[in-house]
């Protein structure tokens, strides 16, 4: 199982460098991939960012110092990162409850985030349907913004770029300049999808688009445009579903199979370059498709 391994001497590193800067390059380079693959990872498998749970693991571990030593307050908050008694005791009682001063008295109540362990787990469910397609280039154009991989304050995420292009009327400019489908493609797919990491970008961020593939009936001016290169990617559709009810859970259902299910045992890894969320259906009832780039692993008797 070399895939846990990995990402258990990512989380093992984590663990051993708590009171330092922890570089997200590094932990990603334990795992052997990228940052930003080790990031949207590590999110979809436990439902909280890396950021979040490298916060919480050092604040649980200032709670058990704070409760089993004389160590002053400020001499805490310097040790696991912040600059101030004043940052660590807002960050300290939004995880607890508490402020680290009442940590110190007998019988507080604090709460604990362990460390993370991957492991393989049997959860009965019911199987995953997916194909494995090999692609030519091919170009996109759409709206983009560049998101957090932490969610830090400031940038706009993928779902804000979707609510906002749905009320200030970008969405529906992009879809009547979307074209006609091209060929490589189904046609009963929706014109309108989105991409991300199809490019580099600086700092802890990824880029995502809002995209329609080009086609000769497209209208791309003023648009940005990106390209594609040939790629093999693993897909993976959801059942239908009603838009207005259901599409964040089958979104995260989807995205969370694939790399806590899919990925530890098929013969396949992620790989850099652009995944997409591909839609379709009708108004009411719609599907997704996610399109994972990925390699076959050579595996050596």
């Amino acid at each position: 199982m070399d895939w846990l391994t990995k990402m258990n001497e990512a989380i093992d590193y984590i663990e051993n460098n708590l009171l330092e800067d922890i570089d997200y390059s590094i932990v990603a380079q334990k795992a052997c991939c990228s940052s930003y693959n080790f990031q949207r990872m590590f999110s979809f498998i436990t439902d909280v960012s890396l950021a979040e749970y490298i916060r919480r693991r050092r604040l649980t571990q200032a709670a058990l110092e704070l409760q089993n030593s004389n160590t002053k307050v400020i001499d805490v908050a310097l040790k696991y990162g912040y600059d101030s008694p004043v940052s660590f005791s807002r960050a300290f009682a939004n995880i607890h409850g508490i402020t680290p001063n009442e940590a110190k008295q007998s019988g507080a109540e604090l709460k604990a985030y362990p460390k993370i362990s991957f492991q393989i787990s049997i959860k009965g469910e019911k199987e995953m349907n997916y194909r494995i397609e090999t692609k030519e280039a091919f170009d996109v154009f759409g709206i983009e913004t560049i998101a957090s991989l932490s969610g830090e304050d400031g940038f706009v995420s993928p779902t804000e770029l979707w609510q906002q292009s749905h009320q200030n009327g970008d969405y529906e400019k992009l879809f009547n300049s979307s074209g006609s489908l091209p060929k490589f493609i189904s046609q009963d797919l929706c014109k309108i999808h989105g991409v991300e990491n199809y490019r580099k970008t600086e700092g802890n961020t990824f880029p995502y688009m809002l995209c329609a593939f080009v086609s000769e009936s497209s209208k791309t001016d003023d648009y940005k445009i990106q390209h594609i290169p040939p790629q093999t990617y693993a897909i993976f559709p959801s059942e239908k579903f009603k838009w207005d009810e259901d599409f964040n859970e089958v979104l995260r259902n989807l995205q969370k199979r694939f790399y806590s299910e899919w990925l530890p045992t098929a013969n396949y890894q992620r790989v850099a370059g652009a995944n997409f969320e591909i839609y379709g259906g009708d108004r009411e009832y719609g599907y997704i498709e996610l399109w994972f780039p990925v390699k076959q692993i050579n595996i050596t008797k």
